[in-house]
């Protein structure tokens, strides 16, 4: 019994020695932290999408191939109407966050029998 009172006092002892010396937050100076990111400023300039994406990204309600429209800066899913908005280069691809687009007129709303 007094082995064990013994070792967890020298554990707690070697314990409270080493994290008095450890910093648990680094320290942070002027120079490290950028400005910017503090102010909230954006860029006027758009990030460009980068298009090799396209090859991973697909619609995550059908599950289908995504087409990028540079003009709308929007991915596109032809067969469902929606239109993925591209915030900073980055797919926002949140259904609840699309945009229905209107499709061609020359395309029938219901299918055709014949």
């Amino acid at each position: 019994m007094i082995r064990n009172v013994l070792g967890r006092l020298v554990t707690t002892v070697h314990v409270h020695r080493y994290t008095n010396k450890v910093p648990l937050i680094p320290k942070v100076n002027p120079s490290s932290v950028s400005v910017r990111s503090l102010s909230g400023v954006k860029d006027d300039v758009q990030q460009p999408f980068d298009t090799s994406l396209l090859e991973f990204l697909v619609c995550p309600l059908s599950k289908k191939p995504l087409r990028y429209d540079a003009n709308t800066n929007e991915l596109i899913n032809e067969d469902l109407g929606i239109a993925y908005p591209i915030v900073d280069g980055i797919p926002n691809m949140i259904p609840q966050e699309a945009r229905l687009i209107q499709k061609d007129a020359d395309t029938p709303a219901t299918p055709t029998q014949g």
